[in-house]
């Protein structure tokens, strides 16, 4: 990698992170250069505006990493009800970027740029659908597998997941990851009601 791949990878890393516990808006330019320690022409000869930045640090390194610990656990699942539950109790407790006080970082950029910019809002839709496709095809593999109920809806259901984790990711924020347990408790209830 070269050295300007390196710099420009490193400043939408430390973005990312500095988004993430602060917020798109209430993050400035100005401090993305002091995290960064790089200057401003450097910083805009990598990205013409932070809207740019933006959007590559959503597809760039927001997309990747969401899609790895969302999506690739259910490529190919075969036991669908403990799959989709590991994968939201994962994203909940084990990754440990992902704090209770701060919330989703999907989710948090969904809520704060998704009604206001329309650029913004297609990145991150992609997300959520590639999510919702990967939950619900996964349940449909349960379907084939006699695993899962045929009268189950896997859209319907993948977006009651998905809906579901950003919910308890909200409440996170307030009340810390002790509100996770009761949730992963009622989604395990839910899932095997799908059985």
């Amino acid at each position: 990698m070269s050295k300007a791949a390196e710099t420009r990878q490193m400043i939408l890393q430390k973005s990312f992170e500095l988004i993430y516990r602060q917020g798109y808006q209430a993050t400035s330019i100005d401090n993305i250069l002091a995290t960064t320690q790089v200057t401003k022409g450097a910083f805009f000869y990598h990205f013409k505006s932070k809207d740019e930045m933006g959007l590559a640090l959503i597809n760039e390194v927001l997309y990747p990493g969401m899609y790895a610990n969302m999506v690739t656990p259910l490529i190919d699942a075969r036991d669908p009800i403990n799959q989709i539950y590991a994968m939201v109790r994962n994203l909940l407790i084990k990754i440990p970027f992902l704090r209770a006080k701060y919330g989703c970082p999907a989710i948090n950029l969904i809520e704060e740029l998704a009604p206001l910019k329309e650029d913004f809002r297609k990145a991150l839709v992609r997300l959520t659908e590639q999510w919702q496709d990967a939950i619900a095809q996964t349940i449909e593999h349960g379907k084939e597998d006699n695993q899962i109920r045929i009268d189950v809806n896997s859209k319907h259901a993948a977006c009651f997941i998905v809906a579901g984790y950003a919910g308890i990711r909200n409440m996170g924020k307030a009340m810390g990851s002790a509100c996770y347990t009761p949730y992963l408790l009622e989604l395990k209830n839910y899932l095997q009601l799908m059985e």
